[in-house]
């Protein structure tokens, strides 16, 4: 081996180590790995910064933006409220779930899919009256199988598609992996909807921490062009039973109708009043097309910044609100913020909700403009509660957002637009037509994962310009030397599923990948079938919580300890090589 090649193995080595410690976060270890390769001279200077411009990093980071343009669009709520019922059995709810997030996944991050589904998924298993943790994972696991489907759909099959394209002139198109990725995706969904669910331990101490959140008291207006005008109250039910709300009255012309005025025939401007999560009172919002309890003043607010923010406060006795009305203390047109929902330890509220005295204890949801919180929360004298992300549904542009996005990923599929432009694109438009604010856009980046690639890949292509990967593809090559294809392309596809559990599989996909293609040039055949092989394995990491960020994410509300992955993983991922070897050999042949 030469200098070039020991320093270089030696960077890598360490960062495998690093990252197997997990004692410092993988984008500070990727980074320092890319200064000390420009330092030691095995990395250009002039390359030092080219993986922050590569158009892996740049796709990646504009999925998770169009993602969050998906969400704040409600278009998730469209799915999901159609689809998902508490009254099914686990494995027909555990079938459901996992093929819309699969279906999901394969056109957005399938990160932000889990992000998503996971709280409609606990939602349904608090009703359904069984342990998150039953469900969670095959969930997880199901938006890892959907990504395999898609250029989009999961960070390993960007980078293939940008090696691909800079080894033979040709990157992969979108749905080029839908083939083997597509029915290894259908061979895992399978098999966790109908066997793997049964292998994941029943417990009681899900760790699903969701029973805490605070019960809002909140008031939600009927719109002049609403289509519920002229229904009953009571035909709400099913609605907000499936959002998870509890409708407790009805305010008409500012006075409080006697009980719960089930019957009560809905007119334009009423208010219905509500007890619910945030979440929840946003999701039942969003799929009735509710205004909020002060239009007037919503839409001042509206106009008062670029979008909404939802924060929650606690009012301590010193504050400037306590013991007054959110309406004599002037909170809209003084700080232009609306009251949404009151929490009271249980306590039930009788009068509206601006002209509620506020009591020390109560916790507070409001609406203010966008980064006006801790404005508001200082004026106001409370403390804010830690943040949880609420954010308020822009129900009405939610067949734009799917429409543009779909205007995008046909223009890319069809070769008329380069992908990261057409993404590019769609979050100008998201922007310009206000489905997400401009000033919190970059807030949507993953950042940490962007330093990773932007600092994993020029160290890549050092390794494979020094001839670091022909090394490893040798070594590869001679241990199943004399060995069929399908043999060859097994051992591949071991290797990187090995490293993908236990390592970033971003970092993975970026080693795997050229020794997959030196593989390939060695025994004088096409590199697809490897660049393949390789995009699946380093996608399939079900055997630990590290080896992907989904099964992170579930780690805690699933109560799942670091043994229960394999139960489920192990057999999961034999199947995967199983279905995938004979799919890329028909599909992509040598």
């Amino acid at each position: 081996m030469t200098q070039d090649q020991i320093i270089l193995f030696c960077l890598f080595g360490a960062v495998f180590i690093l990252l197997l410690w997990g004692k410092y976060r993988y984008d500070l270890v990727a980074f320092s790995a890319l200064m000390a390769g420009v330092v030691l001279g095995v990395v250009p200077t002039k390359e030092a910064f080219s993986g922050f411009g590569h158009p892996a990093t740049l796709v990646v980071a504009l999925v998770l933006i169009v993602s969050a343009g998906l969400v704040r669009s409600g278009a998730v709520f469209l799915i999901t409220r159609t689809l998902v019922d508490a009254s099914r059995g686990l494995g027909a709810h555990i079938a459901l779930m996992g093929g819309i997030g699969a279906v999901l996944s394969a056109f957005m991050n399938n990160v932000a899919a889990l992000a998503l589904l996971m709280p409609v998924d606990m939602q349904t298993a608090r009703k359904a009256g069984r342990a998150p943790g039953l469900s969670l994972m095959p969930l997880s696991f199901a938006t890892i199988l959907g990504g395999m489907a898609t250029l989009i759909g999961t960070p390993p099959n960007i980078i293939i598609a940008a090696i691909r394209g800079e080894a033979t002139g040709t990157p992969f198109a979108m749905f080029d992996f839908a083939p083997v990725g597509g029915i290894a995706a259908l061979a895992g969904l399978a098999f966790v909807a109908l066997i793997g669910w049964r292998f994941i331990p029943a417990r009681d101490d899900s760790g699903d921490s969701s029973s805490a959140l605070a019960q809002y008291i909140a008031e939600l207006t009927i719109p002049a062009d609403s289509p519920l005008i002229g229904k009953r109250l009571a035909e709400l039910d099913s609605d907000a039973e499936q959002a998870d709300v509890a409708l407790l009255g009805l305010i008409r012309d500012g006075k409080r109708r006697y009980g719960r005025a089930a019957n009560a025939v809905l007119r334009a401007e009423d208010t219905l009043v509500i007890e619910a999560v945030p979440e929840a009172l946003d999701e039942f919002r969003a799929a009735l097309s509710l205004g909020f309890s002060d239009a007037q003043r919503q839409e001042k607010v509206t106009a008062a910044g670029e979008g909404l923010d939802v924060i929650e406060v606690v009012v301590p006795e010193t504050a400037r609100i306590a013991g007054r009305t959110a309406q004599g203390l002037g909170l809209a047109w003084r700080q232009s913020t609306v009251l949404m929902g009151i929490s009271r330890q249980g306590r039930r509220i009788t009068k509206q909700m601006r002209k509620t005295e506020v009591m020390p204890g109560d916790i507070l949801l409001l609406l203010c403009p966008r980064d006006r919180g801790p404005d508001v929360t200082e004026w106001l004298g409370c403390l804010p509660l830690a943040e949880r992300g609420l954010a308020v549904t822009a129900n009405e542009k939610v067949w734009l957002a799917i429409g543009l996005f779909a205007a995008a990923v046909a223009a890319a599929s069809f070769g008329l637009l380069y992908l990261p432009v057409a993404l590019g694109l769609v979050v100008v438009a998201y922007v310009l037509t206000k489905i997400l604010p401009i000033a919190g856009l970059y807030d949507h980046v993953e950042w940490p994962v962007v330093v990773l690639l932007g600092s994993m890949i020029p160290l890549g292509a050092a390794l494979d310009s020094s001839g670091g990967t022909q090394l490893i593809a040798n070594a590869l090559i001679g241990l199943t030397q004399g060995l069929p294809a399908w043999a060859v392309l097994t051992v591949l596809m071991v290797v990187t599923m090995t490293l993908s559990d236990v390592l970033n599989n971003t970092a993975t996909t970026i080693v795997a990948a050229p020794v997959g293609i030196q593989m390939a040039t060695t025994l004088g055949v096409s590199p697809d079938p490897f660049l393949m092989a390789v995009a699946v394995a380093a996608s399939a990491a079900f055997l630990t919580p590290i080896g992907h960020k989904n099964n992170t994410l579930i780690l805690g509300p699933g109560g799942y300890q670091f043994g229960d992955y394999w139960r489920i993983g192990l057999p999961l991922e034999v199947l995967i090589v199983a279905v995938s070897i004979p799919a890329i050999l028909v599909f992509w042949p040598m």
